[in-house]
């Protein structure tokens, strides 16, 4: 099986051949958006973020320069999957927290801003 036949299976979609159920271009677009992510940077890591009032589960990824990249997931356990689909470290953010490297990269991304 494909990783793209693995991420739609994953994402909802129970034949890759099939017509994508309501929402599946903005799936599809997802899930390739994340595979381009993981292909054009170094040392991603995945973060499953648990549902909150405003969003459903999320699967955050960090490449090692602290830039990053958020898409969201049916359920935490599917964010888990589609990570180990894409090849990479997944972590719980719960239990790790947000990468440091994250956070600076977010407040470069604001100086930058800042200074224009």
């Amino acid at each position: 099986m494909s990783l793209r036949s693995a991420l739609d299976r994953l994402l909802g979609r129970s034949e890759p051949s099939s017509p994508a159920p309501s929402g599946g271009g903005g799936r599809a677009a997802a899930v390739a958006h994340l595979e381009e992510f993981v292909r054009t940077r170094v040392g991603v890591e995945a973060y499953v973020e648990p549902p909150n009032a405003q969003t459903p589960s999320t699967v955050l990824l960090v490449a090692t320069t602290g830039e990053w990249t958020r898409r969201r997931v049916p359920d935490e356990r599917t964010g888990f999957e589609v990570a180990r689909s894409l090849g990479v470290p997944v972590y719980n953010v719960r239990f790790t927290g947000y990468p440091q490297r994250m956070r600076d990269w977010n407040s470069a991304q604001r100086q930058e801003r800042k200074g224009r």
